[in-house]
């Protein structure tokens, strides 16, 4: 976890107070602090390097309150209050550094927004119980996420992007040599320390089969994925959009071209000729095996049987439930086969030169 009390300042400090703590966190980009109550601890107001520049400029001394300079009304994240509106307005001021409040107005931690992160209410599923087949003798003795992708287990590349993203709650479910995920998993992960939990699959029972291990939710919405995927996804884009048109369940989805290089014939009645396509070309998309879910959805999985995400989305269109496409832009690459790991070791290659 970022330290945030480096960030925390009492409102009766001066100015100069501000100052010196300012210069303590310098290192840091985000040079804000937390103006806070002596004696509830509830936040009043923000002070930036920017209010005091003004404050000094317009001639407060070093003395004075930082009452006189801080910003009362200022951008918080309320723990279990969170919406939409408050994460599209952070990004729409280019905030940095944004306090996460309970509901005694208490910081509880502070999330950074430089460098394009973000802080989604999600819970997240890596599926990482496969055996990788069509990748042996590869994974004879490796789990297909831990195969180094320039230098690097894939399913890091996976957690990495969930870490940026402000996701704390993150599960992997575990099967085939469980024991060495569990290894890679038993320090925490990132600079926020985030425990990384595995969850043993008695049995391998599909995609959404699995989903049932978890023990608990923090979230309302769930991000299932597979944790072999080498892809760019924005995870802030995906669940705004999800959001935006109130969907059950949303599925990434990548553009899919058939080039056909012949002419094809329109049949009518087996046999009679209609016309002639010449060298068609069929676009599709194609699921990408990442998923956003209302956690309600999560009561449709029967529990102990063999259930994958299609067979999710039948039932949820069967009920009519809201079931959309989100067209993933990007890169990704579903690592299945030895062609796929060379392709994702050339890109990733290429990635880390720019």
């Amino acid at each position: 976890m970022r330290d945030h009390t480096r960030h925390i300042i009492p409102q009766t400090a001066t100015i100069l107070d501000a100052v010196r703590k300012l210069n303590d966190i310098s290192a840091d980009l985000s040079l804000t602090l937390f103006a806070i109550e002596n004696d509830t601890g509830r936040v009043v107001g923000t002070v930036t390097d920017g209010d005091i520049r003004r404050a000094i400029s317009n001639g407060c001394g070093l003395e004075s309150s930082i009452q006189e300079v801080m910003n009362p009304h200022f951008t918080a994240i309320r723990e279990r209050d969170f919406s939409v509106q408050t994460l599209r307005h952070i990004k729409e001021r280019q905030l940095k550094l944004v306090p996460v409040l309970d509901r005694e107005e208490r910081i509880v931690r502070v999330v950074s927004f430089a460098g394009g992160r973000s802080f989604l209410p999600l819970d997240a599923v890596l599926m990482a119980g496969g055996k990788g087949e069509r990748l042996r003798p590869l994974t004879l003795e490796t789990p297909k996420p831990l195969l180094s992708v320039a230098g690097k287990p894939i399913i890091d590349y996976n957690i990495d992007n969930l870490l940026r993203h402000g996701i704390e709650h993150i599960n992997v479910t575990v099967n085939y040599l469980a024991e060495q995920l569990e290894t890679h998993f038993a320090q925490p992960k990132g600079t926020e320390g985030v425990r990384v939990r595995c969850v043993r699959e008695p049995e391998y029972l599909g995609t959404m089969g699995s989903v049932k291990f978890i023990p608990d939710w923090h979230n309302d919405t769930i991000l299932v994925m597979n944790s072999d995927l080498f892809t760019n996804i924005d995870l802030e884009d995906f669940y705004l959009h999800f959001k935006k048109h109130d969907a059950d369940m949303s599925i990434a989805a990548v553009p899919y071209n058939v080039n056909v290089p012949y002419g094809i014939f329109e049949i009518e009645n087996t046999r009679e000729i209609k016309g002639i396509k010449e060298k068609p070309n069929f676009h599709y998309y194609a699921n990408a095996g990442i998923y956003l879910l209302r956690r309600t959805v999560l009561d449709q999985i029967p529990d102990g049987v063999f259930y994958n995400a299609t067979d999710l989305m039948e039932a949820l269109i069967a009920q009519q439930k809201r079931v959309i496409r989100y067209p993933l832009s990007g890169y990704w690459i579903d690592i299945g086969k030895p062609d796929d790991f060379r392709k994702v070791q050339e890109l990733a290659q290429h990635i880390h030169k720019q």
